[in-house]
């Protein structure tokens, strides 16, 4: 008998693992409540790209042509050296993979990718721009990002993109006259272009304001054109019924926790797995830096935006729902808006800070939900184990998919000389 032990022991040890084998090859089963809920989940079920009745050329194709140019052209910067497309890159999925954005010199917060940012109503992580175009113009003047004026920027403009400016808004400016308006003037950080900016009447420092906005306006333009592929997931789910199955069994396991257990659904919803809101999930502060306050210094700053939606620049001015019925109170003390959790490749680390290097980081720390330090962690610990962490983890892998744009818009084009 004693002899026999092992070979039970063998033979129920190698039944047990081609039990588990044979359970993990077995599709999983959807109840019609969570069918219903994938689909919400899918491409497929994302609707047309809202209009932006800020921006009267927003679908403009003349006005994209423009605006991608101004993307890749690095002259649109004080040394010359830094465009959009240096923390935008379409190679990262349009982000720049670094901690925190790198152009003159470091950024406050990470990069997030522009694509899909035209779904949002509020761009960056606190929310402080209302539209893409408002948005663009902000790192134009950013003493860290492309540091120049806007007085800077229209000479550039009228020296090699006048004639195509033109065919788009209309006259430019004559800025001829440098007493009424200076070579270098901005309402900026740099004391002698803000002394020069006040300096100017207020109907030029309106017409220059009108000009500038036109920039961001075909940079949005152009934006609005990277939009997110479908992805394995899509497919996985617009094929669920049929006997195509595309998921393999860890994939289909961080499904199901994802929509189920995880919770991550409570925030990352919709099509593009994001609820376009404000959240504080406990993130821990940057290495010597003091909390970020997020949404709550956010929300303040956009409704004191000179280009909001309530502003003369904007076409028609007015259309403000979104800003008119902004959430405020003291909730909003270190959120952050969710980001979409679509095309992640390339785009670490995360977090608005790029506190954490990696996926799995990421999911080990909603698994944990630690205390905030300042605001609430709405996030609660999840008490996930190792193996449900990859299953989720590799869930997510399946969200990557190539960018939904021509290759045309996916790279630098001809610049004027």
């Amino acid at each position: 008998m004693s002899k026999l032990l092992p070979i039970l022991g063998f033979v129920l040890v190698t039944s047990l693992i081609i039990w588990f084998a044979v359970q993990l090859s077995q599709p999983a089963t959807w109840s019609p409540e969570e069918r219903q809920l994938l689909a919400s989940l899918s491409l497929s079920s994302l609707q047309k790209l809202p209009a932006d009745p800020s921006n009267h050329i927003a679908d403009d194709l003349r006005a994209a042509k423009f605006g991608q140019q101004l993307f890749f052209d690095t002259r649109f910067s004080i040394n010359g050296a830094v465009a959009c497309a240096t923390c935008h890159q379409p190679e990262r999925r349009f982000a720049d993979g670094l901690i925190r954005g790198v152009a003159i010199g470091q950024t406050d917060r990470n990069t997030p990718s522009v694509v899909g940012g035209a779904y949002s109503p509020w761009q960056y992580w606190d929310g402080r721009k209302d539209s893409q175009w408002s948005q663009a113009l902000a790192p134009l003047e950013h003493p860290m990002e492309q540091g120049g004026n806007r007085l800077y920027y229209l000479r550039l403009v009228a020296s090699f993109y006048k004639s195509t400016y033109e065919a788009i808004f209309g006259a430019l400016p004559d800025l001829s006259d440098t007493n009424r308006f200076p070579l270098h003037a901005g309402p900026v950080d740099n004391a002698d272009w803000r002394s020069n900016w006040l300096a100017m009447d207020t109907a030029d420092q309106q017409t220059i304001n009108r000009a500038f906005a036109n920039l961001g306006k075909a940079l949005a333009a152009y934006e609005r054109r990277l939009l997110p592929g479908p992805s394995k997931f899509d497919d996985f789910v617009d094929s669920l019924g049929t006997k195509s199955v595309i998921f393999n069994a860890e994939e289909q396991a961080g499904l199901k926790l994802f929509i189920g257990k995880a919770n991550c659904i409570q925030c990352h919803n919709g099509p593009l797995l994001t609820n376009h809101e404000f959240h504080n999930t406990g993130v821990e502060t940057a290495p010597s830096e003091l909390p970020d306050k997020g949404r709550i210094q956010g929300v303040r700053d956009v409704n004191l935006d000179e280009f909001n939606c309530r502003s003369t620049y904007a076409d028609t001015a007015g259309h403000c729902a979104e800003l008119q019925f902004a959430r405020t109170g003291p909730e909003l003390i270190g959120t952050m808006r969710t980001p979409s959790l679509r095309n992640l490749k390339n785009t670490e680390p995360y977090m608005h800070k790029g506190q954490l290097p990696t996926l799995i980081d990421v999911l080990r720390h909603y698994n944990e939900a630690p205390t905030a330090i300042i605001g609430h962690n709405e996030a609660k610990p999840l008490n996930l184990t190792l193996t449900e962490l990859s299953q989720l983890e590799a869930f997510l892998h399946t969200l990557d998919a190539p960018i939904a744009a021509e290759d045309e818009w996916l790279t630098q084009p001809d610049l004027p000389q």
